[in-house]
């Protein structure tokens, strides 16, 4: 280990940066964020140093840097563009035994500044040790996404609780309370934004630790439309912590595979005229998995409350007092559009957009077509495979020309995406002869003519 790491507590302390370009203003603005006191030397400053200046937050001294400069200091960082200033900068601090760190140079440095993930109270630091300041960027890209943006929420309210868990329980006892307490509702509780549920639930918690965590939760999860890296950062911690997933038929193999290997997978798929749990079922089976104490995703392709029934499921959990979160997907109509290369809106082509199903509760397509058929607005059809040829002849009979431009989108954004474009009056007869199956997407509206000029992903399958 070249590097001892170690967290100094620098508020109101003395420190000095010298240099005045722009590097030495991001580690000002770093120092800063520590809650020091900054001073600046350099004969002149670069214009990142304005509002700092203007706000009173830190000093300038306009000078060029002698020996006597880094007496007094806590802590100094030299960030100047020559060679030999900084080495003399090192050079001094070292021999005053004042911590020192020197811009890209760690054979310079008594201390190195890492990456950093800020959750505060909560503070991830990685480093390279001065050998990839790339690399250690790309692991902290990683790690933003495993630690969600709650924690120093989460920490803040432990904090406010250590005092009375302590005085209640025993050493073994509290790791384990507090395991428990930081894996599981109450937590999630902060990390959706409900500070005050979480609070008076672990109130609740330390009252009587009986009750800590007996029950299980419900985690409604968009798995978006079928590419993986589409996957919001929370919906992929909760689908690594379930005990269970409830998945559907949308839901992509990749997707799935980013689960916690060791859950429990209950296919609850639907396809037209055909499921094989019928939404009820599902409903109470949310319900009783969580009664069992345990941590259920619901994972559907596209978003929850896009065509996704999230809203009939919730309403169960409600009506049964289980606790639940809903986590958005990127809808399949903003998914899959994109990657065909076609805007849903334009300001030269369309003005608004409308998402329909291709067919309602009852199976028909009985539809609102006159205010579906309207100028400049583009419209996308949700399972209008098996509807396409009544849905183009209605769009047809009330008023759009037929030769509309349309599309289909066959499994968009995955490797086996295909898009046919056609129009109105001729997309039906495309299709057929396609051999095109579900999932698909049909997009209606000027706005597919610009598919040739922006077509960018073009699948290798």
């Amino acid at each position: 280990m070249d590097f001892l790491p170690i967290f100094i507590d620098i508020r109101t302390q003395p420190c000095l940066v010298v240099g005045g370009g722009r590097i030495a203003a991001r580690k000002t603005a770093l120092l800063l964020r520590a809650g020091a006191r900054v001073t600046v030397l350099s004969p002149v400053l670069d214009t990142a140093f304005d509002d700092y200046l203007a706000a009173g937050h830190i000093a300038h001294r306009a000078a060029s840097f002698n020996s006597g400069d880094v007496t007094g200091f806590s802590l100094v960082i030299a960030a100047t563009d020559d060679d030999s200033v900084n080495r003399e900068v090192a050079a001094t601090a070292k021999a005053q035994r004042i911590p020192v760190n020197v811009v890209d140079q760690p054979a310079l440095c008594s201390f190195i500044l890492p990456s950093i993930i800020d959750r505060s109270p909560v503070i991830v630091a990685v480093s390279s040790g001065g050998t990839s300041p790339v690399l250690t960027r790309l692991l902290r890209a990683r790690l933003e996404t495993l630690i969600p943006a709650g924690y120093g929420r989460l920490a803040a309210l432990v904090k406010s609780f250590r005092d009375k868990v302590k005085a209640r329980l025993e050493p073994d006892e509290r790791r384990r309370f507090w395991e428990r307490v930081l894996q599981g509702p109450i937590a999630e509780l902060v990390f959706s934004g409900r500070d005050e549920d979480a609070r008076e639930a672990l109130r609740q918690a330390v009252d009587d630790t009986r009750l800590t965590l007996r029950g299980g939760e419900v985690y409604l999860v968009g798995g978006g439309p079928g590419d993986p890296d589409l996957l919001t950062f929370r919906a992929l911690r909760l689908m690594q912590q379930a005990d269970v997933v409830v998945y559907d038929r949308l839901v992509s193999q990749p997707v799935l595979a980013l689960v916690r290997l060791e859950a429990e997978r209950i296919y609850a798929g639907k396809q037209r005229a055909s499921h094989t749990l019928p939404q009820e079922d599902i409903n109470h089976l949310l319900a009783r998995l969580a009664k069992e104490g345990k941590r259920v995703v619901r994972l559907k392709g596209g978003d929850p409350f896009i065509f996704g029934r999230g809203g009939e499921e919730i309403a169960t959990l409600m009506e049964e007092g289980i606790p639940f979160q809903v986590v958005p997907g990127i809808t399949a109509a903003a998914g899959c559009a994109s990657y065909a290369g076609i805007p849903l809106t334009h300001r030269d082509y369309s003005q608004s957009v409308v998402f329909v199903t291709g067919h309602l509760k009852d199976g028909t397509m009985d539809l609102n077509w006159p205010a579906l058929a309207q100028p400049r607005q583009t419209i996308v059809f949700y399972m209008g495979l098996h509807g396409i040829d009544i849905l183009c002849r209605e769009l047809i009979a009330h008023g759009l020309p037929a030769s509309m431009p349309a599309a289909l989108i066959q499994q968009g954004t995955t490797p086996q995406q295909r898009v046919l474009t056609g129009n109105l009056a001729t997309l039906p007869g495309i299709v057929h002869q396609s051999n095109i199956r579900a999932p698909t997407l049909i997009i209606v509206g000027e706005v597919v003519r610009l598919r040739d000029q922006l077509n960018w992903f073009e699948p290798s399958a």
